[in-house]
Formats: C-alpha cells, sequence, structure tokens
C-alpha cells in the first residue's frame, strides 16, 4: 500500500508568475517541484547549496484540468525552449523544463494521475496567457474556453470509447460529440501560504496545537504541508492548526456569501426553501452540470399549495459576463445576485430572502492535525444506533462538542493490527461524499472506530422507511451521483471499496447520501459473505471475476454500484430475492442480471447494465460514471 506522501517525481523547473492582474510584470524563477500521489508542489530552491527550501504553493492533483505542452513564445531563450502549462481552477501554471525529454516525462505521469478528475477540459489555449490576451485566439478573458480541442478528456481517449456501440452501454463522454464549453464561471482562488482567509465556521481548538476559528474573522496561513489542516495566525498572534475546509481566501470566492450553497442539489434546495417558507427566499447552488450555478427561488404564488420553486441557470456571455435575464449582464455573481434583490427582471420574484445552509459546518478530515489515536475517555455514549457486521454502533460525543459514530470492535470479528495500520491511511481520505474516519481507540480490549455520524443513519433503512414521500425521479438519481463522486475520489486515489451495497452508505441531515466502510471489509472475520467456495464477500453484489476468482478491482466496485443503483431505484429491495448463494453464483455466471425497476428509465437502467458487463476492462470507470449522471441529471431538471 503507497503512502501519501510518497514522492513520484522531483526536478528543478523555471516557473512563471502567474500574472493574476494585467500589469503585473512576469518573472521566471527557479523551483523545486515535488509530484506526490495528490498533489504537485514547488519549493524555494538555493543553487549554491543545492538544496530545498521554504514551500512556494502547491497544485491538489484533483483540482487539475488539464496538461498540455505550450508553444514557445517568439525569440525565447534556451532555458525557456520545453514549456509545458498545469491547468486548474486557478488558471494555467507555466513550467519551463531542461529537455524534451523531462517536459515529456512530466506530462505523460500527470496526466495519468489526474485522468479521471471531475472536470477534465475539452478545449485549451495552447499559447501563453501574456499582458491579459491569449496569444492564439486574442480572447481578452482569462477564464475563456480554449480554442483548440483536446482528443478526448484531457488528452486521454478511454477504453469505452474504443469499444464500439455495443449496448446496454450508454455514451460516456469520450463517445459524445465534443460540444464547445462556455466560458466558466469565476472560482476562488487557493489560499497560499502568507494570504489571509476568513472563517466561514466556529471550530474550537480541541488540542493543544489546534487555533480556534471563530466565523468570520480573518486569519493568515503559516504553513500548508497537510492539505486538510492548515497552520494559521489569527489577528492576536495566536498560531495553530485549522481545518482547511473551514475558510476561504479573503478576496475571492462565492463561499463567502451566506446565499451560496456550496453542495447542495436540487432537491436539498427545494426541501431549505419550502422550509423556510418565505416568498422571494432564495439561494445560490453548484448546478449540476460542472462549473456552473443555479439560482433556486422560492414563491407562495403560483396556485400551488405549499407554494413553488423555480431553479435559474447562472448564464455566460462570450466576453464571460454573467446573466440571468439577458441586456442584465455583470462581470461578477455577487453583483448579478445584487441586482435581482432589487429587480426581479423577468422572474417570477427578487430574491427577497437568503436561504442559507451554513449552520451545517462541513466535516474535518480526523478532530484535530495528525490526530489518529483518540483518548477513549473523551468519548460520551449517548444511544444505541444498531449493530452492524463489526458489532455495536453508537452515537456519542468526542469531548462534548462533536456528534460522533462509535462502532465497538467485538473480539474476534476483525483483524485488528492489519487494520490499525489501514486507519493512517484511510484517515487521509477526505470528500464531501465519504463518510469520514475521524480516529480510533486501541488501548482497550475492544477497539472503537470513530467515525463521522450522519443523522438519517444507513441508506438502504432510508429507502425502506425514511422517504416521507414518494421520491421523484431526480432524487433517487441524486444518490446516485452522490456515491458515483465518493467512488470517484476513491478509485483517483486507487483504493477498492470491496463491499459497495445501499447498507454501506449513510444518509446525512441534508439528504446528501456518502460512502462508509471503504476497504473494511479486507478485515472482516464473519460468515454472512461465505460462498460455495468458501471465500468472503458479498455474493449478491459481486461480479463473475469474484464469484468465480476472488479477483478485487475498481471494476468490481463499479458492478457493485450498479447493484446499488438497483437498490435505490427498487426503494431498498434485495437482490436476486428468490436466489440463494449458490443459486447465484451459479446463474449470474451464466449470465443473469438484475431486472429494470419500475422507477427506473430506460436511460437509467442502461447505467446499471453498463456497469454489469462480462469483462470488467469493459465497463466504465467511475469517472466516467459521474458524467453520465450529471448529464442524465442535467435532462432531467
Amino acid at each position: 500500500m503507497w503512502t501519501m506522501s510518497e514522492n513520484v517525481l522531483e526536478a528543478i523547473f523555471i516557473k512563471r508568475s502567474q500574472q493574476r492582474k494585467k500589469t503585473s510584470p512576469l518573472n521566471y524563477k527557479e523551483r523545486w517541484f515535488i509530484l506526490t500521489r495528490d498533489k504537485l508542489s514547488y519549493y524555494d530552491y538555493d543553487p549554491d547549496k543545492g538544496k530545498r527550501k521554504g514551500l512556494r504553493g502547491y497544485i491538489d492533483l484533483d483540482r487539475i484540468k488539464c496538461v498540455e505542452t505550450v508553444q514557445t513564445e517568439p525569440n525565447c531563450p534556451q532555458e525557456r525552449m520545453h514549456a509545458f502549462q498545469v491547468i486548474y481552477d486557478e488558471g494555467p501554471l507555466y513550467i519551463f523544463a531542461k529537455s524534451e525529454e523531462v517536459r515529456a516525462q512530466w506530462i505523460k505521469k500527470l496526466k495519468a494521475m489526474v485522468r479521471f478528475n471531475k472536470d477534465l477540459m475539452q478545449k485549451y489555449h495552447p499559447c501563453f496567457w501574456i499582458d491579459g490576451m491569449w496569444l492564439c485566439c486574442q480572447q481578452e478573458v482569462k477564464q475563456a474556453v480554449g480554442c483548440k480541442v483536446l482528443d478526448g478528456k484531457n488528452g486521454f481517449t478511454s477504453k469505452t470509447s474504443r469499444r464500439g456501440s455495443r449496448k446496454p452501454l450508454p455514451p460516456t463522454p469520450s463517445e459524445m460529440p465534443v460540444r464547445p464549453l462556455p466560458p466558466q464561471p469565476h472560482k476562488a482562488e487557493a489560499p497560499c501560504v502568507g494570504m489571509s482567509v476568513i472563517a466561514q465556521y466556529n471550530h474550537p481548538a480541541m488540542m493543544p496545537q489546534d487555533l480556534e476559528l471563530r466565523e468570520d474573522e480573518e486569519y493568515t496561513i503559516l504553513e500548508m504541508s497537510d492539505q486538510n489542516w492548515w497552520r494559521a495566525r489569527d489577528k492576536y498572534g495566536n498560531e495553530g492548526y485549522i481545518p482547511s475546509n473551514y475558510v476561504v481566501e479573503t478576496a475571492n470566492g462565492l463561499e463567502r456569501y451566506d446565499w451560496f450553497c456550496k453542495n447542495t442539489n436540487r432537491s436539498q434546495a427545494e426541501k431549505l426553501l419550502k422550509t423556510e417558507n418565505k416568498d422571494g427566499g432564495f439561494l445560490v447552488r453548484d448546478s449540476s452540470k460542472p462549473g456552473k450555478y443555479t439560482v433556486s427561488l422560492f414563491s407562495k404564488g403560483g396556485g400551488e399549495a405549499g407554494g413553488i420553486c423555480k431553479h435559474y441557470n447562472i448564464c455566460t456571455t462570450a466576453k464571460g459576463q454573467f446573466y440571468l435575464a439577458e441586456k442584465h449582464n455583470y462581470c461578477t455573481i455577487p453583483e448579478l445576485i445584487n441586482y435581482h434583490q432589487h429587480n426581479a427582471a423577468g422572474m417570477f420574484s427578487r430574491l427577497k430572502h437568503i436561504v442559507s445552509n451554513r449552520a451545517r459546518p462541513p466535516s474535518t478530515a480526523g478532530l484535530g492535525y495528525d490526530m489518529w489515536e483518540l483518548d477513549p475517555s473523551c468519548l460520551t455514549f449517548i444511544r444505541v444506533l444498531g449493530t452492524g457486521q463489526f458489532g455495536v454502533v453508537q452515537y456519542g460525543k468526542w469531548k462534548g462538542q462533536h456528534d460522533v459514530a462509535i462502532k465497538m470492535i467485538k473480539a474476534g470479528c476483525m483483524s485488528e493490527e492489519e487494520f490499525i495500520e489501514e486507519a493512517k491511511i484511510m484517515m487521509k481520505l477526505h470528500h464531501e461524499n465519504l463518510v469520514q474516519l475521524y480516529g480510533v481507540c486501541t488501548k482497550q480490549s475492544s477497539i472503537y472506530i470513530v467515525t463521522e455520524f450522519l443523522s438519517n443513519g444507513c441508506l438502504l433503512t432510508y429507502l425502506r422507511e425514511g422517504l416521507r414521500q414518494h421520491p421523484t425521479s431526480v432524487q433517487l438519481l441524486e444518490m446516485c451521483k452522490d456515491v458515483s463522486e465518493g467512488m470517484a475520489y476513491l478509485e483517483s486515489k486507487q483504493y477498492i471499496h470491496r463491499d459497495l451495497a445501499a447498507r454501506n452508505c449513510l444518509v446525512d441531515g441534508n439528504g446528501t447520501v456518502k460512502v462508509a466502510d471503504f476497504g473494511l471489509s479486507r478485515y472482516v472475520l464473519d460468515d454472512e459473505y461465505t460462498s460455495s467456495a468458501g471465500s468472503k464477500f458479498p455474493v449478491r453484489w459481486s461480479p463473475p471475476e469474484v464469484l468465480l476468482y476472488c479477483r478485487f478491482s475498481s471494476k468490481s466496485d463499479i458492478w457493485a454500484y450498479g447493484v446499488l443503483m438497483w437498490e435505490v431505484y427498487t426503494l431498498g429491495r434485495l437482490p436476486y430475492d428468490r436466489l440463494n448463494n449458490n443459486e447465484i453464483v451459479d446463474q449470474v455466471s451464466r449470465g443473469l442480471r438484475l431486472y429494470r425497476p419500475q422507477m427506473a428509465c430506460e436511460k437509467v437502467y442502461s447505467i446499471m447494465s453498463s456497469c454489469w458487463l462480462d469483462k470488467a476492462d469493459e465497463r466504465p470507470t467511475f469517472q466516467e460514471l459521474v458524467f453520465t449522471v450529471q448529464d442524465l441529471l442535467y435532462e432531467l431538471q
């Protein structure tokens, strides 16, 4: 198993300044670049001593949208002949290699490591951005869509695009006609060392090395060596570690505004607005199309009991301006929202009342910086939630403040020593659609696994009992989208779940689905999953290569995801409910597949069926599934 700090490549490159302002002078400096499995970092370099010095900045690999060469500038010096660009949400980072061989090596490795990313580009700019203009197409908007088409996402052609039209596999993004992308909405620049950030949530200092966060106060970033916990200083001079997902860069970012509800889907937005029940209540959320935003608006008029919600996509002009109604264009989204707070201008109401989900802070990667072993005396047990494959699960509090779920591992059901080593790696896995592992308690007779607590409990129970009204097709597909995005993150980290099913997903108070218990099945000592051959795995969720040969991979997780989708669209029915395990092994190996659920349209069933292809390498990746589900969700909306 790899460690997340393992260096993949290192080299001394020349880095060009990013010229965030049109008038900023360009400079070129030698930096020591280090590529690990989760980030590209660059450091000061002392050529006299040949030593690396302080960290100057980094890019998380999951933020990268494109890696490509850059055409050489006229009359450029020899040391800048071999340029390449790493494009992420701030724009392009220009890097100059010392030879064509080194450039090709880094581009190949970077492309391979980001090929599953969520928002890869279809078009890019082959020339430099200089003095407020793209040299290739003379566009004057830095976020303007590229002028050269890539061959497939990020220059990769997926396996699925070479398979032909075998049914029932749905088209993946690489098979679909390349559509020109609109100018991307402006995104927040990522904080870097020395920059000021604002806290979006309160966060107490739970450990001596932590720094307390107070909502809306300003902090200075001092160190970013850990992507989840940054060292910062407050205005009183106190220093310590803060959770990186609780702050936003001071000058930019929609996250600063109470009306922006990040990671909120259509169904959740409607629930928030109807609960608030204010005429003209509104929020801004991420669209189902990556990189775009939607205004959700509630009105008590319209002739519908309980009011009506409408959703308006924020559009962009060719010059990169934003609008909801034509002829009312603004350079930024906050300016656009401010205008429509005073003018309806084509919508069925002006934006009268801000509705926010800011009261629900996100989970943190652990309960403190570099802390995975927890003191059991800090845990308060409040009530039993249920009994799982490892033992009793309880709801509790850590230090009387943090809601947590505590799995109390019963003796003899888990390979404990191996799991403890794995837990140190699992702690670093952090995504909004994964249940966060906070830590473990190992210094008593029974191991405790402490995780994020989700108030709506197990997805399987939620499907069977927790939905208060008949779910819409959009709501069900949003659940599937949540799971696909969490699994795509695990896939990008080369992590195999091995036991993906509705029973191993949880639902938070906002209706977001999160994947739980990833990787834990390897440490289970339980007869529940035993097949006729004696191997241990969840038979009803397993593909032929697992049933026959115990070959686990990300593609066996894909098969299980198709079965999970079937669970969602049957509201929690047992797959192959008329067959026992031995019959399932025999019949699935011979070609038996689950039927189309009544609530699933043909397009949804085609996604399920694509997960159940006989040959593992012909099944889509999770990132391809994310694109496909997003497109269908956009179509249904």
